[in-house]
């Protein structure tokens, strides 16, 4: 999926969709792409953990807004990162080209505020759709009806 953050960058328009259904759409197909790999790839710590690290990035930005530019080359260190751990089998094809998508669209610090808003509506969508696969995928577990009346076994030692 090709993720577009400005529906018009001159005017400085947001795609009005981008953190909702383009997210939620993105956030289901890494999630399909996770159960096709019998959870192999895009497990949701690791995918937590890119999460993470952009969040660190975001922090530093907005603690010193005027070294961006210094930090702009670490931001997109990030697309080795992934293809790094696309080469491990540990994220999927889907979250290397989010990221690789993401990241060169990423020139100002405008950009990275998008991409990081835009990640943000990806993991809740993405913890949605991992929690609502898990549950329904595993069926409930039942243990039989149990005899209260007898109550808890004792074993007595000598």
């Amino acid at each position: 999926m090709n993720v577009q953050f400005w529906k018009n960058r001159a005017e400085k328009q947001i795609d009005p969709d981008l953190f909702s259904g383009v997210a939620q759409t993105l956030a289901r197909e890494v999630n399909q792409e996770r159960l096709q790999s019998r959870d192999k790839v895009n497990k949701p710590t690791q995918i937590r953990k890119f999460y993470d690290e952009v969040m660190r990035y975001q922090g530093m930005v907005q603690a010193s807004p005027d070294e961006f530019a210094a930090l702009l080359p670490y931001i997109k260190m990030l697309n080795a990162k992934a293809a790094y751990a696309n080469g491990r089998d540990l994220v999927g094809t889907q979250f290397k080209a989010f990221i690789d998508n993401s990241l060169k669209q990423i020139a100002t610090r405008e950009d990275f505020d998008i991409f990081c808003t835009f990640f943000e509506a990806f993991m809740g969508f993405y913890k949605f759709c991992s929690e609502k696969e898990n549950s329904s995928s595993q069926p409930p577990q039942n243990q039989g009806p149990r005899d209260f009346r007898k109550g808890p076994t004792i074993e007595y030692r000598r």
